[in-house]
């Protein structure tokens, strides 16, 4: 087969199409780039997409914060940390030295009633919620690089916990399930509202890539039950809307979400992102199952790569791409992304080492 550009080689890989090789994808932590640009392996302002020739990019275009307007604000630092309120009203506490997750200390919206009053009203679909100009100029650059390029951000699970909370959210799901069921729907609907705004404007991006993440070690936030019942019903009505436009859609999903796998599928996602190893997942037995009804992104234990252990990097690659590459529907990438352990070389040899053993 002649060499395929990005944009033909995942589009084919998503409908498990024969292509050259398998595509390859990335996320790196802030200070990881940092890193090597200190180090001077990266010259600074270095785009990693353009660098390691990517075959897809993405945008994340929406702000679905209650007040878009408000930029996050200082309350507390020290020399360690700094804390913040944001657009939802949320206190937050971040870490100087590195890039993680917020520490979630407080949150306006705790229930039901607060969402009336403080959330609901104000999750409108307003034109100031779109980066118009961002999302023209990655669409454009992928366009100009033959690059995959895909709308991104979040679905309704990773809507929903920042007003209130993990644990305000799924103590609703237990006790109030209407009310997460309604948080569900105004989010979807406004997501929906705001791709019909977006895309009319700048056009449509060639997929939709979900942040979703619906499951920590060992486990799902929630059982398959309330996934199916509270949760599913709105993912299918984001998802058919991308379908109705021709997008296929990718769900990234970190932490251990294998027994909410069978109605991610029913709901329609193509191709499942992230597979993080040291949560439970396991991509051969996934691939085993679901390899077959929907393609898959990731699922390769960066911890190799993180300790810069050149031999633990080709054994993991050697042991799994060769059969999962088998339905054309494999596409190479980490189980979550590439943290500031990891070397400079260590990653180029895992992407290099990927892509040798990915060729058809």
């Amino acid at each position: 087969m002649e060499p395929l550009c990005g944009r033909e080689r995942v589009g084919r890989q998503l409908k498990h199409l024969p292509v050259d090789r398998i595509a390859v994808s990335e996320e790196f932590w802030s200070y990881t780039i940092r890193h090597w640009e200190e180090q001077g392996k990266l010259p600074p302002g270095t785009d990693a997409v353009e660098h390691f020739k990517l075959d897809l990019d993405k945008c994340w275009a929406f702000n679905l914060r209650i007040d878009p307007e408000m930029a996050d604000r200082l309350v507390a630092e020290d020399e360690e940390t700094q804390t913040f309120v944001d657009g939802n009203g949320a206190t937050l506490r971040r870490y100087r030295s590195h890039a993680s997750t917020p520490e979630h200390i407080n949150f306006s919206v705790v229930d039901r009633n607060d969402w009336e009053e403080k959330a609901k009203p104000f999750l409108t679909p307003t034109a100031n919620r779109i980066d118009f100009e961002g999302y023209r100029a990655v669409r454009r650059a992928c366009a100009d690089a033959g690059r995959f390029f895909l709308w991104s951000g979040v679905n309704v699970f990773e809507s929903m916990h920042p007003i209130c909370g993990h644990e305000n959210l799924l103590m609703g799901m237990a006790l109030d399930p209407e009310w997460v069921s309604e948080m569900a729907e105004v989010y979807s609907d406004l997501i929906i509202h705001l791709w019909e705004t977006l895309f009319a404007a700048e056009g449509k991006p060639d997929g939709i890539w979900f942040y979703e993440d619906m499951g920590f070690k060992g486990r799902p936030f929630m059982s398959p039950e309330m996934y199916r019942e509270l949760i599913m019903p709105a993912h299918r009505k984001t998802i058919d809307f991308a379908h109705s436009l021709g997008l296929p859609v990718v769900m990234h999903s970190c932490g251990f979400v294998e027994p909410l796998l069978p109605y991610m599928v029913e709901a329609g996602i193509d191709c499942l992102q992230a597979m993080e190893v040291k949560a439970g997942m396991d991509l051969l037995r996934i691939y085993r199952d679901f390899g077959e009804k929907i393609a898959l992104m990731g699922g390769l234990d960066v911890r190799p790569v993180a300790n810069n252990d050149l031999p633990g990097i080709r054994r993991e690659l050697e042991t799994r791409i060769p059969i999962v590459k088998g339905r054309n529907g494999f596409i190479l990438h980490s189980d979550h992304s590439i943290p500031e352990s990891a070397e400079y070389e260590s990653y180029r040899y895992f992407l290099e080492t990927g892509l040798e053993l990915g060729r058809y």
